[in-house]
């Protein structure tokens, strides 16, 4: 596989992931004032169905997987490589890329609380910087946690950190009939989410985030979640992928993404922060996702 091609399906895994975060998240805040209340509040039947979909979030504090990366952007030819996604609960999201047959990697995306790294082994370039000062996120701010939930499989809440019981009130949820999704909603500002359920074992089987922006329009993510094993007591989607739908860039443009699981480990014996040798030259992340837009 040439170089370029690597570096395409590297550039287009940050935008996407960019793109995720950037529309499901809200700067972080002690206690998000704008949440839609239900009026359902006492809705046990409500409460009970939400605490099973909440209750199924893993409590494993390190996940790796084995995985094969698939991108493509506007509905064109796919791109799949190798790679391996390490996540370390509330410290880091880390997906890294490699070269076929050999596995050497090439490059990786690391998110954390504090900042975002891009990294280019190809070209030994890299991107590192707090969320607030990449241009295309400033407006919006990142949440590192709202990314967290979507790789997670888990329920989200603007300004908190995790969703616990007493947070539960704050969703909707149509439990009523026997239809086999339920689907779960909330809304907070120009943000809504619905995560679509499997009624059967409360599963989340998709997360949808609509962010509506005064200049540009709708920008759409979905998330789609299948392929569910048992890790450790939990169900655990092994098939993810991403469509993000934007019109921010004065066109229309659509990335899907997906990553399936060969393998799945819970080792906690790796390194959670990305160091890297004064070889590598820092760039601007126009640059890098200059590569993705110029292909």
């Amino acid at each position: 596989m040439k170089n370029n091609t690597l570096t395409i399906a590297l550039a287009a895994s940050f935008s996407v992931t960019a793109c995720a975060s950037q529309k499901s998240t809200v700067q972080p805040t002690a206690k998000a004032t704008t949440v839609q209340k239900t009026t359902d509040d006492g809705d046990k039947a409500k409460i009970d169905y939400l605490d099973k979909v909440n209750s199924n979030a893993s409590f494993q504090k390190n996940i790796i997987e084995g995985i094969t990366f698939t991108v493509s952007r506007d509905g064109g030819k796919e791109i799949s490589v190798p790679g391996q996604l390490r996540m370390r609960k509330n410290t880091v999201i880390r997906l890294s890329l490699q070269m076929p047959i050999i596995g050497t990697e090439v490059g990786r995306i690391e998110f954390t609380p504090d900042y975002v790294l891009f990294v280019d082994r190809m070209h030994k370039e890299y991107v590192k910087a707090p969320y607030n000062k990449v241009s295309f996120l400033k407006d919006n701010g990142i949440n590192f946690y709202t990314l967290q939930t979507l790789f997670w499989n888990q329920l989200y809440l603007p300004g908190k950190t995790a969703v616990g019981y007493t947070d539960l009130d704050s969703f909707k949820a149509d439990v009523a009939g026997y239809k086999a999704q339920v689907p779960v909603t909330l809304t907070d500002g120009k943000l809504s989410f619905t995560w679509t359920t499997q009624r059967s074992d409360a599963t989340i089987r998709q997360t949808r985030v609509d962010y509506k922006s005064p200049g540009h329009g709708i920008s759409t993510l979905v998330w789609d979640y299948s392929g569910f094993r048992t890790l450790g007591s939990k169900p655990f989607p092994y098939s993810n992928t991403m469509t993000v739908t934007t019109p921010a860039t004065g066109k229309t443009r659509t990335i899907k993404a997906s990553f399936v699981a060969d393998n799945i480990t819970t080792s906690s014996d790796w390194e959670a922060n990305t160091t890297l040798s004064d070889k590598y030259k820092e760039v601007a992340v126009e640059d890098i996702l200059g590569k993705l837009m110029g292909h």
